[in-house]
Formats: structure tokens, sequence, C-alpha cells
């Protein structure tokens, strides 16, 4: 079924007028409406999901949007990946679409470690064509007995000569069955646990990589589990130093987690808005169900929720932008909060539709399902309140 996008407007904007941002960003929020406003998604069929991930690649980098995911040297817009801008498009692109959010997503998070511990031959060879949309990046850490428990991790990588030989398999990896280059994670042993771990760049073509399973969710997006079988690639294709693997792992995390914040205050502003729009036009009582001191309540509450969630994202990407300072925490509590209230959001929103909501097309059903995912990927609500609470005891020591 093709998406029809955004029929109550773009999302609000009364947050960039928040000290956290620059007329930069402004200015780049007008360009994503107005790109949006004229119809540059196209036509999104969620019955295709990898063919829709591909159109929208080739639509976001011939539009340029795909180049803030990459530096300035390498194609990008600034010198360095900025969180704000990310965020920002990843807001507007969820209020559309949750497909289009996706695959702008995963050309950041798929190449997040090249950009930040790849060599410059590596980084010259992949990252260009990442931010024109002529290559597809997927990031590969979740193993079937290793999801948030990342030191149990047995997918092994051995030096073999100039060469690492990797075995083992990698699950829920998003784009796997689209992507031409993939960010793998892999045992090398150097040290116990997490710092026996390495990164790797894996190309689709590299010998011994194949797609073992597509793999159906409760919202269609290309996933699949894939099989590294004496897979063989050039020791070029390390990233960064042996051992070095779950810290770059981290740090590209702390990058874009707080965009999948923004991600989440898309679903949830475009849930609140089309509860409005709704609320104003449902006859009930002899009146309006806007009229409704219970339906004003709970739009408050929405409201409230999402600019709640939205000073916690944006902050951190602040944070990060400007103070260049650790955001492991501010991090967590934005994608906490962020992907909990519009879970919240979504399903009042779609409360007030009353049997409408869960028709199969319309936005809110869309929308309820597109959320769930968020509370998990990336790191599971549950993994946040760890993280939260290990920050905390760091600072009290």
């Amino acid at each position: 079924m093709a998406a029809h996008l955004m029929p109550v407007g773009a999302p609000a904007r009364d947050h960039l007028d928040w000290p956290f941002f620059a007329e930069s960003h402004r200015a780049l929020a007008a360009e994503l409406d107005g790109f949006i406003a004229r119809g540059g998604l196209g036509e999104i069929d969620h019955a295709d999901a990898d063919g829709a991930c591909k159109k929208l690649v080739k639509v976001l980098g011939d539009a340029g949007i795909l180049r803030n995911c990459v530096p300035a040297a390498f194609g990008g817009v600034s010198e360095e990946i900025e969180s704000r801008s990310l965020c920002l498009i990843r807001e507007t692109l969820a209020y559309a679409d949750g497909l289009a959010d996706f695959a702008f997503a995963m050309q950041g998070l798929g190449t997040g470690a090249i950009s930040l511990s790849g060599s410059d031959e590596l980084k010259q060879a992949i990252l260009p064509k990442v931010a024109r949309g002529e290559l597809i990046s997927a990031f590969a850490l979740t193993e079937p007995e290793a999801g948030s428990d990342v030191a149990a991790m047995a997918t092994a990588a051995r030096r073999d000569g100039d060469e690492y030989v990797l075995d083992g398999e990698k699950i829920f990896i998003s784009n796997g069955g689209i992507a031409d280059v993939y960010t793998v994670f892999a045992r090398t042993g150097e040290a116990p646990g997490t710092r026996g771990i390495s990164a790797f760049v894996v190309f689709a073509d590299n010998p011994g990589f194949s797609i073992v399973e597509r793999i159906e969710t409760i919202a269609p997006h290309p996933l699949a589990r894939v099989r590294f079988d004496n897979c063989r690639i050039p020791a070029s294709q390390l990233l960064g130093e042996p051992g070095e693997g779950f810290k770059i792992a981290m740090r590209t995390l702390d990058i874009f987690r707080p965009s999948v914040a923004a991600a989440a205050l898309g679903f949830a502003r475009r849930a609140l808005d089309e509860a409005v729009a709704h609320a104003k036009s449902r006859k009930m009582f002899g009146a309006t169900l806007a009229d409704l001191p219970t339906a004003q309540s709970t739009l408050g509450e929405m409201a409230t929720a999402i600019d709640a969630a939205s000073l916690l994202t944006v902050r951190t990407a602040w944070r990060r932008d400007v103070q260049k300072l650790p955001i492991t925490r501010e991090a967590a509590m934005a994608k906490l909060t962020a992907t909990e209230n519009a879970q919240w959001v979504i399903d009042q929103a779609l409360q007030m539709f009353g049997g409408r909501g869960v028709r199969v097309g319309e936005i809110t059903e869309r929308l309820y399902r597109e959320i769930r995912a968020l509370r998990i990927y990336e790191g599971a609500t549950e993994v946040q309140k760890l993280i939260i609470g290990r920050e905390l005891m760091k600072a009290a020591r």
C-alpha cells in the first residue's frame, strides 16, 4: 500500500526557537519541509520494503539529504557528523513515513564506524557513494545469543596473513539483503569479553558472506540473518585497531542514539496532529470530540509528553555538537523517554480514533506498528535504564 504523505501539514517547529538550535538548523528544517511538501519522497510502497528503501536511498541521495550522514571531507555537510542535524532530519522523515526515516538512518548508522575509525582509503571508497545514495549500508552487531549482551558475541575473526577470516552469524540486521556494505563486529580474542572484539568492513560480494534468512516484522523493513562462512576479507578492512570494536560500536551508537529519540518524536508529533485534526472534526454528543474535557485533557498530556522528550533529545545533541562532551547517559535518557512517551502518545491517538484507528492503512495503525521497534533496537528500554544507572554510579565514585 502506498503512503499518502502529510495530510495535516509539516511537524510543529516551535522547538527550533530553543537556544539549542542555530540558524543553519532552521534553514535545514525549512528545506526538508519544502522537499516533502513538493512530494520529494514520492509514493512509498510498504508492501515492497526492499524496493521502497532502495528507491528512498536514491531519492535522499539525489536531494543531498544523505550528505548529513558523512563528514565533509568525504562529501558531507559538516566537518563531523552533526547530531542536531541528524535529529531534525529523522524527526521530519519519521513524521512523513517510517521507511523514509529508516532509509536515511541506516546510511549513517551503517557507516558511522567507518567515518570514525576507517582508513582514508576505506572512507574514500565508501563514504562519498553512501552520501550520493549509490551504496546501501548496514550495521551488523546483534547475534542470536548476543543482543543486549554484546560480550556474549560468538562471531569470530582470525588473522591469516594479509587477511581476516570471519565465521558466525548475525541476526535482525537492518538492510540485510539489500546492503552493499556491512560494518561487522567479531571476536578476535585480544582480551576477555568486550575487549576482545574488533570491527570490520564486509562487502556483500565478499566470498563466504551470505543471507541465510529474510525476517518479517510488525512494521515491514529490510531485515535479515546473515552468515560468515570462512569469509575472507583483506586486513585493510579492519576498522581501528584489533580489540577496539566494542568502543567503536559504542561511539557509533552514541552518535545515532539521540536520532532514534528524534525519530520517535516524529512519530509522536504525527500522532498528535492526526488526533487534533480528528478531534476537531469528529461529531459527538451534539458537539465535537475536541469540545469534550476528557479529550482536551488527553491532548494536553500528549503534547507535554512530546515536549519533555524533545527537550531531553535536543539537549543531548547540543551537548555533543557544541560542548563536545560525552553523552552516554544523556543519550540513554533521551532514547528511553522519547520512545516510551511516543508509544503512549500514539496509543492515545489510536484510542481517540476508535475502531477506525486499528484499520489497516490508517496512519494511527501504521504509527502503532512503527513505534514498537524503536523501544527495542539500538538498545532496549531496559538497557537504557541500566546505562543511566551505571553512569550515575560512575559519577558517584
